[in-house]
């Protein structure tokens, strides 16, 4: 199932705004940027081995590990969904609107600094 990237563009900030206002109001600095896929970098950053499916990648200092004091004046942060994988995994448009959701979500999780185990955990890994 393919979407436009309008439609896919409009899922991403539905899930962000789907957050609780007191956990938006916490992301700053962030760039949340749609991507088609995933650079070998991108994969590499992310620890996949060959054959794994790459479908957000934060890329940033998680907000508990910022030395508050000497973490100003630095670029965004960036998170990135792509697009080309989700819709690859994904039958329907109702699957998109999920994944989407789930991608996002642990993406932002990352940011604030809870690891990929708690996410399994979670049942968001």
């Amino acid at each position: 199932m393919i979407v436009s990237r309008e439609a896919f563009r409009d899922l991403v900030r539905e899930a962000v705004e789907l957050l609780p206002t007191e956990l938006r109001r916490e992301v700053k600095n962030v760039d949340l940027v749609i991507e088609d896929r995933p650079t070998q970098e991108d994969l590499e950053v992310a620890g996949l081995e060959p054959g794994h499916t790459l479908l957000g990648l934060y890329h940033g200092v998680p907000l508990p590990f910022r030395g508050h004091e000497s973490y100003n004046l630095v670029l965004p942060d960036k998170i990135s969904i792509y697009q080309e994988p989700i819709e690859s995994v994904c039958r329907n448009r109702d699957e998109i609107v999920e994944q989407v959701r789930i991608t996002v979500l642990h993406e932002l999780a990352h940011y604030f600094g809870i690891d990929d185990d708690r996410l399994h955990e979670l049942g968001m890994g």
